[in-house]
């Protein structure tokens, strides 16, 4: 196993045992809430313990909290702290033994030491990159490209009674052609459980996010019109369209988090193909040279932004 993974096994297995002791101590007694106190900004260089005469300090905290495999969610801040840094001694304490056992010194472990360091250093880097590449005037020039490509979809607001035959969502729709409420109708015979308890609302949508026969049927209808029993794969419908409209444009608030992601990638993925084509790289395991595929990407997209 390699030794990143046994770290994690270990990690996890560590807080899990941490966490149970923790909860069983901290828990308090039943009625009484212990009041919250007003968290004070931690100073990094602050020493939260010693291990043999060697500092774990705040900033040693914080690291060990942005790991992944550390992740203690539904744990409070004062409890996670707690856990973190009994974690962190024991690393301290597995370390210094490690070191005088000599294991650092193994060319197997200085090889894994040299990538974990290069890892580091690339994933830093990347995120670094990464930040300068989303500013408000990339944002923005993305959205107002993506808006202007994007072409007037129609979308319905409509409802839909759904029923295992013809001849039952016949009846049901001369009962609403007859006067009664489709709402109403929807809650007291409708099969579909996503939209019977809203009287059969759908909301709005576009043709391309129902069925075809479905879709078919509702976008030739008018505001206020109800269908002829509608057939498809899941049985039949009774339609009514309520309203009709030009899909609004997406607001930039709404699509910022997908620019961002967007303006990262690639960020990301420019800076590893110039950092490439820079180098001097010479592959001796380069198999024999063949045709381009042009759907071939010419590198592999970068590791994501940590």
């Amino acid at each position: 196993m390699p030794t990143h993974a046994l770290l994690r096994r270990a990690s996890a297995l560590a807080l899990a045992l941490a966490l149970s002791g923790a909860a069983a101590a901290q828990t308090p007694p039943a009625g009484k809430t212990p009041a919250a106190a007003p968290a004070a900004p931690a100073d990094p260089a602050a020493v939260v313990a010693t291990v043999n005469g060697q500092p774990i300090t705040q900033a040693d905290i914080a690291i060990a909290s942005d790991d992944p495999a550390l992740s203690l969610p539904g744990v409070d801040e004062a409890q996670k702290k707690n856990l973190l840094v009994d974690y962190m001694v024991d690393l301290k304490v597995g370390a210094q033994a490690a070191e005088a056992a000599k294991v650092g010194e193994s060319p197997d472990f200085k090889r894994k030491l040299a990538y974990f360091r290069d890892k580091l250093l690339l994933d830093d880097y990347l995120e670094q990159e990464a930040k300068k590449a989303v500013t408000p005037e990339a944002e923005h020039a993305i959205y107002d490209t993506s808006v202007k490509l994007m072409k007037p979809e129609e979308e319905i607001h409509a409802r839909h009674i759904l029923v295992d035959n013809e001849a039952e969502a016949k009846k049901i729709a001369a009962r609403i052609k007859g006067g009664e409420d489709f709402a109403k109708v929807a809650a007291e015979t409708s099969k579909d459980p996503g939209s019977k308890a809203e009287g059969g609302d759908l909301g709005w949508f576009t043709k391309e996010r129902m069925v075809p026969d479905f879709a078919t049927a509702a976008f030739a209808m008018q505001p206020g019109q109800v269908s002829d029993p509608v057939k498809t794969q899941f049985g039949w419908h009774v339609i009514k369209v309520e309203e009709k409209r030009t899909k609004p444009q997406p607001t930039f608030d709404e699509l910022k988090e997908q620019i961002d992601q967007h303006l990262i990638r690639k960020s990301q993925q420019d800076l590893i193909l110039k950092l490439r084509a820079e180098a001097k790289i010479d592959r001796k395991d380069a198999p024999a040279a063949t045709p381009a595929d042009p759907m071939t990407p010419a590198a592999p997209p970068p590791p994501a932004v940590k």
